[in-house]
């Protein structure tokens, strides 16, 4: 028996651990602030939930620079973990502002949803620091269960019931599947740490054993549910129209972020030796998502299916950072998930904004007609659309001209060209939104229906109530104007951001 003399505890580096330790302490705050009586609780667990995001923002800036391991060797402290969590608390911030303007599912209950909030960006921020298999899962099963609660709060909306049923069974589909990949990796290399699992893949390498190649495979798939990436895709339309559009907005951005983050964790270190074996690979996987993303749009008349079809094009885009395995790689997923923030949050802001001001509800006709009555939301919706096409003179063109040199640099000029073809059938669908926007004039409101009907037995009278139309939140308007700003200055001044994005690509060990 040892003695307890001899045992001794772990360290632990409680300054690489503070964002993590802020914002578990700030989602506990909010859930005890909740529960107090009285008026006004919902606005104070709001103000609890935006001060812990702010809080573990400064506490990873304090860490920037910082290149570490922590919690033995199971998380990593780095530019790219922390540049990419400002990401998730940005994202975060602005799903509670919209949240406001939303007439809550619980009155009283707000505190609720943003612990469930913050408890998906405890997940998210895991997720970005895993280097081992097991922190890897949990990261994801944290981020991932809050999300389907958050997605069907709005019990008496058959969406969002049908959203969070959705993607609890297809995100579900999708954990089974990367975790049976992180067992056969696991089975094929006898370690869970990255660092060991490439030392494995440098013996042995992928192709010489089918059981590596397998989980490999596996847990590219499930990660792609995550991420949205054609052809495991599927889920995506019909959750981001169901759910209430402030979780839609979180998800499409911060969701997306801290699946490419841990991608590019996992195969630019786990096995980056074998970067020959499969980098062909992603690179089809991300021709086919931009193409088919692209393609899909077109059609949409639902404002939020058609960002979810962008999306999907957008994780294309993204992909060739990936497969190219190099600094520059890096760097440009990283800028491009900074400018991808941007340019939802405007345009998602401007599709809430509609919603509550005209009974069309997410459709193309809720922004008929805005450039004359509504410029402070038609500005921001047309630079975001314009930033997401890549036009010059925003922030999206600087991000696809990193990523197509990075394509070109890495070797597959073939999917630098697939990007710019991507780019072009893009237009179709952007720039009929702001044609909408500034060349169509207002549609006619309907009178509103009768609600003199009985309520269905069992049900919930808000479930049959119309929503009723009412002016947009100054906190919206500054969400969009501000987001879209950053997309312009971005646009004509990349530099600082770079250099952010190129630390981020200096902080993976192993590549050129």
């Amino acid at each position: 028996m040892i003695p307890l003399a001899d045992i001794s505890a772990p360290h632990i580096d409680y300054a690489g651990l503070s964002p993590v330790l802020a914002l578990t302490g700030g989602a506990v705050l909010t859930l005890l602030v909740g529960l107090l009586p009285g008026r006004g609780i919902g606005a104070l667990s709001a103000t609890t939930a935006m001060i812990t995001l702010g809080a573990a923002a400064g506490l990873s800036i304090w860490q920037l620079g910082e290149n570490k391991s922590i919690m033995e060797g199971a998380l990593r402290v780095d530019d790219l973990a922390l540049l990419l969590g400002l990401v998730f608390y940005a994202a975060a911030a602005a799903a509670i502002a919209f949240s406001l303007t939303e007439p809550p599912a619980h009155p009283g209950r707000e505190g609720d949803f943003y612990t469930l909030l913050l408890s998906s960006v405890i997940g998210m921020v895991i997720l970005a620091g895993s280097q081992n298999l097991i922190t890897l899962f949990l990261g994801i099963e944290l981020l991932s269960i809050p999300l389907y609660i958050m997605c069907a709060g709005r019990i008496g909306e058959r969406t969002s019931l049908e959203a969070g049923l959705k993607y609890l069974v297809i995100g579900s589909v999708g954990s089974a599947t990367l975790l049976y990949g992180l067992a056969f990796i696991y089975g094929a290399t006898s370690s869970t740490d990255f660092a060991r699992i490439a030392a494995a893949v440098t013996k042995q390498g992928v192709l010489g054993d089918p059981l590596l190649l397998t989980g490999i495979a596996l847990a590219l798939t499930g990660l792609a549910f995550k991420a949205s990436v054609a052809p495991f895709h599927q889920w995506t339309p019909d959750v981001y129209q169901g759910a209430p559009t402030p979780i839609t907005a979180f998800m499409a951005v911060a969701t997306k972020a801290a699946a490419f983050a841990v991608i590019l964790r996992f195969f630019d270190t786990a096995l980056i030796p074998s970067k020959d074996d499969w980098d062909t690979a992603v690179a089809v996987l991300g021709a086919a998502s931009l193409m088919i993303g692209n393609v899909g749009a077109i059609g949409q008349d639902s404002l939020k299916r058609m960002l979810a079809w962008s999306g999907v094009a957008q994780a294309g885009y993204m992909l060739a950072g990936v497969a190219v395995a190099t600094q520059l790689g890096v760097k440009s997923v990283v800028f491009y998930l900074f400018v991808y923030l941007f340019m939802n949050i405007a345009a998602f802001a401007v599709v809430i904004a509609r919603e509550r001001e005209t009974p069309f509800g997410d459709d193309i006709r809720s922004i008929a007609g805005t450039g004359q009555s509504r410029p402070l939301l038609a500005w921001p919706l047309t630079i975001s659309m314009l930033a997401l096409a890549g036009l010059p003179g925003t922030a999206g063109f600087v991000g696809k001209f990193f990523l197509i040199e990075g394509a070109v640099d890495g070797g597959f000029t073939w999917l630098a060209v697939a990007i710019v073809i991507g780019t072009m059938i893009s237009l179709v669908y952007y720039l009929r939104v702001v044609a909408t926007v500034w060349m169509r004039p207002a549609p006619a409101i309907p009178p509103a229906a009768p609600t003199a009907a009985p309520v269905i037995a069992g049900g919930a009278p808000e479930a049959d109530a119309e929503p009723a139309l009412v002016p947009t939140r100054d906190a919206v308007v500054a969400v969009a104007v501000l987001a879209s700003a950053a997309a312009i200055v971005f646009g004509v001044v990349p530099s600082p951001l770079l250099d952010l994005a190129s630390n981020a690509g200096q902080a993976l060990p192993g590549l050129s």
